[in-house]
């Protein structure tokens, strides 16, 4: 059995209530989609609905964890100018 390999993804949503949550996961549709039923995070879950506004991806993992840390400890207003730059 061979493994194949998962890119991951650091994501941030915008909350309903102009907050921004930032978290990694290998499918970012599938993650939002989570969020938003309500089975996301418990950050997220009395904010819905949550809005994708900037997704990386990153090679593995550890890297989107790391990266993660990173931008968690980011003020908001270094959040918005990364998610300024996301299509």
């Amino acid at each position: 059995m061979t493994k194949t390999k998962t890119n991951w993804h650091l994501y941030l949503v915008r909350c309903a209530d102009d907050t921004i949550y930032t978290g990694i996961s290998s499918d970012v549709q599938a993650r939002i989609d989570k969020h938003n039923s309500g089975r996301g995070a418990k950050y997220t879950q009395a904010r819905l609905p949550v809005r994708l506004i900037y997704s990386e991806s990153l090679p593995d993992r550890v890297s989107a964890m790391k990266r993660e840390f990173e931008v968690k400890k980011w003020g908001r207003k270094r959040k918005e100018n990364l998610a300024s730059e996301f299509p």
